[in-house]
């Protein structure tokens, strides 16, 4: 009998499946290949690239392979043994799932004032992780309800009309309209009772306006002492400074602006 009878006859392996039969494109997870004759195995492959044994059961039925990265979709899988290669089996690589932009279909309110500090609301999809800015400046204390509610307040801006854009790792979406900031009202001032004093100075003065809130006055350049302003913010109360005999222009000013009193206020 001649030493070539007495070699074992080896069976060429057969893939019957791969478990699980896909996985990402980083690759890395853990596959178990089953079939026969898969003993003794030198390589594996997916889609051409080599995967890392991990074990082998002793009967070859049995491999565990970590699989390699790979672009998506379908590739084979093939195990290589002493006696030639496998059948292929199937094994599809799947791209990460990226989630859909955000979408707005509510937004209140559409005014605030300058100073920020106006919760909001938007309902809408996809908001889960969203950021808000309002021209260009974040917004604070900003939360997200199921995807769907986002809450916050508006920072401080100038006033005007500001884009408001939602923000998540899928994209953006700009809030139809916008926001508008609006600043503190301007000062009126109707009249001044009296409007005739003496030039010492010392005369009790009443200007009658609105949004005089925080309003200082001066007469001819120089400013009234003893301001105070009703909580209606409509009547101003002052004292007149000394100032030359004539006509001298009376200036309210808030930090909204200024206004002239018509008719200023004569010295005698």
């Amino acid at each position: 009998m001649s030493e070539t009878a007495l070699l074992p006859i080896l069976s060429q392996p057969t893939l019957i499946a791969a478990v699980p039969g896909f996985g990402p494109t980083t690759g890395g997870n853990s596959v178990l290949l089953i079939g026969t004759n898969l003993g003794g195995a030198t390589s594996v492959t997916f889609g051409g690239t080599p995967a890392t044994i991990v074990s082998q059961d002793l009967f070859g039925f049995l491999i565990t392979a970590v699989a390699p990265p790979h672009a998506a979709g379908n590739v084979p899988v093939v195990v290589t043994t002493a006696a030639g290669a496998s059948n292929p089996a199937n094994y599809t690589y799947v791209g990460p799932v990226v989630p859909p932009p955000p979408t707005i279909l509510l937004f209140t309110p559409p005014t605030g004032p300058t100073t920020g500090g106006t919760p909001f609301t938007i309902v809408g999809t996809n908001l889960t992780g969203a950021t808000v800015t309002f021209g260009g400046v974040p917004a604070v204390g900003v939360s997200v309800i199921g995807g769907v509610v986002l809450t916050g307040v508006t920072p401080p801006h100038a006033a005007g009309n500001v884009p408001v854009v939602v923000t998540t790792a899928s994209g953006s979406a700009t809030v139809p309209g916008g926001f508008t900031y609006v600043g503190p009202p301007l000062p009126t001032a109707v009249s001044i009772t009296p409007s005739v004093g003496a030039t010492v100075g010392g005369t009790p003065i009443a200007i009658i306006g609105t949004n005089l809130t925080g309003a200082t006055v001066t007469i001819g350049g120089v400013p009234a002492t003893s301001v105070t302003v009703d909580a209606t913010g409509t009547v101003l109360a002052a004292v007149t400074p000394a100032g030359v005999a004539g006509n001298a222009a009376v200036v309210v000013t808030t930090p909204a602006g200024g206004v002239t009193v018509t008719g200023g206020f004569t010295y005698v």
